[in-house]
């Protein structure tokens, strides 16, 4: 009695196509694992605080802040922003390039204007 139909590796076993479908699912898995990276690394930087300055001292410009996955934008109004605040302190340029901020202590309560504390 022989035993042909038990054999558990055939001869059909031996097909080049197998391999070949066994690598096309291999990539497909390596794809889908980069995909899923690069979406994750985007999910990140979407998620850092990022302050954006466009159209620097036009009149249009325009600064749109990120921070905490909400979006800000502040817009100018084409003119200047003269009347609209306090003195704080003053800067300083130095030979190197850096800049120096010296605050006033309370100064800046005695000489704000009257419709500034409304």
């Amino acid at each position: 009695m022989t035993h042909k139909h038990l054999s558990i590796l055939g001869e059909d076993d031996d097909d080049p196509m197998l391999s070949a479908v066994n690598l096309v699912d291999v990539f497909l898995v390596l794809v889908v694992a980069l995909l899923t990276a690069v979406a994750l690394q985007k999910q990140k930087e979407a998620d850092e605080d990022v302050t954006i300055i466009r159209n620097a001292g036009k009149p249009d410009m325009e600064i749109v802040v990120r921070k905490d996955g909400h979006e800000v934008k502040y817009r100018g109004n084409g003119g200047s922003s003269e009347g609209q605040g306090v003195r704080a302190g003053v800067a300083y340029k130095m030979k190197d390039g850096s800049i120096i901020y010296v605050p006033e202590a309370d100064a800046s309560a005695a000489t704000a204007p009257a419709d500034a504390e409304q």
